[in-house]
């Protein structure tokens, strides 16, 4: 089983590893990593593997927003989303 993992916000260093981090800190695997810098603005798109992860996910979500303050994440099912994005 995956989740997108989404992140906007305003640029600054270390986005991805503070990310990143809290998903080992969960046994979440980190597959697959789109990031882009806009001007000022930092869009992320990671895919993660949950099968092994320790918590829920919203309790990921509210995690990972406690440690990127500013930013915007969003945690969703691999099957919630591609619901939502079928044609």
């Amino acid at each position: 089983m995956k989740a997108v993992v989404t992140v906007i916000g305003n640029d600054m260093v270390g986005i991805l590893a503070k990310v990143s981090t809290v998903c080992a800190g969960v046994n979440a695997n980190v597959v697959e990593v789109t990031q882009s810098v806009l001007q000022d603005y930092f869009a992320m798109i990671m895919l993660i593997e949950i099968s092994e992860m320790s918590c829920e996910l919203d309790e990921l979500q509210k995690t990972l927003n406690q440690e990127t303050e500013g930013m915007t994440i969003h945690v969703m099912h691999e099957n919630i989303f591609n619901s939502m994005h079928r044609v």
